[in-house]
């Protein structure tokens, strides 16, 4: 039997959370009242969600794809994550898309957590604004972005991927923003030729931080804890 989770991350006793809707919203009232909150609050990033665009939505859904594949029999992408906040918050981007979701634990024991949707967020998304490229960013960062755990290590962002064109394209993305990055390489031919990797310059960081920033609740709580949150597009 699938087990669901019980409530999302994002509800409390006073955001209006209806239980009869597998994608549960807040009210307006809510929602202009978090903006007013710490980012940290999950009524504060939820609300963020909601207001982003259709294209904004669908182009971070994309970015969030790299870590997701398509089940072929079910005809539906799937997202597998330890973290289900971040699948709620998934959750919400596909309903603005008018498309439904399903978040269920994978296994009976796993703290493992599958996002199924018939959302093709695989096939290719306009990038012509700066919004939309800035959501993919984003998406691309909370599904394959590092940055360290430990908020006393040294901070670093970098990109990690086999598809050196696409992290290229990341790359140049980032660049026109005015978000310096490193050179793109590859970090160790010895163990994996077809490996690379690019930094988000020391210099950037907190630009990176500011205008790509993250809607993963463990990556923005690290990324505010650090540079604060002074959002800009």
């Amino acid at each position: 039997m699938l087990e669901t989770p019980s409530i999302p991350w994002y509800c409390s006793s006073v955001t209006g959370c209806s239980d009869n809707s597998r994608v549960r919203t807040i009210s307006r009232e809510v929602a202009k009242a978090s903006s007013q909150t710490s980012s940290l609050t999950p009524q504060r990033l939820h609300a963020e969600l909601l207001e982003t665009s259709v294209s904004g939505a669908r182009a971070y859904l994309h970015g969030a794809a790299h870590d997701a594949y398509r089940s072929r029999r079910h005809r539906t992408v799937r997202f597998g994550q330890s973290d289900v906040r971040w699948l709620e918050a998934l959750s919400v981007l596909v309903e603005k898309l008018e498309r439904r979701a399903w978040i269920y634990r994978e296994g009976r024991s796993r703290d493992f957590w599958i996002l199924e949707t018939s959302v093709d967020v695989l096939a290719e998304a306009q990038l012509s604004t700066a919004e939309e490229r800035l959501a993919y960013a984003r998406g691309y960062f909370d599904a394959e972005g590092g940055i360290p755990r430990n908020r006393r290590s040294r901070f670093y962002v970098q990109f990690v991927q086999k598809n050196r064109a696409d992290l290229a394209q990341l790359r140049s993305i980032l660049e026109v923003q005015g978000i310096r990055c490193g050179k793109l390489h590859n970090p160790s031919r010895r163990g994996d030729r077809d490996l690379w990797r690019f930094y988000v310059a020391a210099a950037s960081h907190a630009q990176f931080s500011a205008r790509v920033g993250s809607w993963h609740p463990r990556k923005r709580s690290l990324l505010v804890a650090r540079f604060g949150d002074e959002r800009r597009g």
